[in-house]
């Protein structure tokens, strides 16, 4: 049975091969955390091409924009690194290529190393700060063989710079058939329309160079 509280948390449903239909969330923000006016219901452009990005203006029918998922699904599993103090879980699968992991303690993520996580390569204060940082879920931790609880934050999405929506908060998340799609506090959301992974960003943006200066 759905309670009172489940129907007033805010979801986002990725139409078919149209926009992500937004219904309840009242808070927006482009990536210099500026807040963008928001509706009830909205439709936030994930094929890459609106001209009032991050609204659809309809551009995906002009385009033939598919929403269609290419991946098979392989990569998404989680992988877990343990060192003496604590355990890093990482899914490769969901990772949006932040980057904050490898640029801010590469002596623990190293994309040139092998495995390219060293989970004792600095404090346990480090790393679970710069594990704070991951947009994506992709990233997250134990400490004495407890799994560290997600955050509990008010729902938002954030446009960011030639990048994902990054949503925090737990919006229900559905695909193009309307299934709920697993997902934690926080997640993102390809809109550059060239993820294999749709709905999920995989840092395909970075590959095509994705631009939205006005974001």
């Amino acid at each position: 049975m759905t309670s009172p509280a489940d129907e007033r948390k805010p979801s986002i449903e990725a139409s078919k091969n149209g926009p992500y239909i937004v219904n309840g969330l009242n808070t927006l923000h482009n990536s210099r955390g500026e807040a963008i006016p928001t509706k009830s219901v909205m439709a936030l452009c994930r094929c890459g091409g609106s001209a009032k990005k991050p609204f659809c203006d309809g551009t995906h029918a002009r385009i033939g924009f598919s929403g269609e998922k290419l991946t098979d699904g392989s990569k998404d599993k989680r992988v877990d690194y343990q060192g003496a103090n604590i355990t890093i879980h990482d899914n490769r699968g969901i990772c949006a290529h932040a980057g904050h992991c490898t640029d801010q303690i590469s002596s623990v993520f190293s994309l040139e190393a092998e495995p390219w996580i060293n989970p004792d390569g600095a404090t346990i204060e480090a790393i679970i700060e710069t594990i704070k940082k991951c947009p994506s879920g992709a990233l997250s931790y134990s400490l004495g063989g407890v799994e560290h609880e997600e955050r509990d934050r008010p729902p938002m999405i954030t446009v960011s710079r030639g990048g994902p929506y990054e949503v925090v908060g737990g919006p229900e998340l559905r695909d193009e058939e309307g299934r709920r799609l697993e997902q934690g506090e926080h997640y993102t959301l390809c809109r550059c329309g060239g993820s294999k992974n749709k709905p999920r960003c995989d840092g395909t943006h970075w590959d095509i160079n994705f631009q939205d200066a006005k974001n």
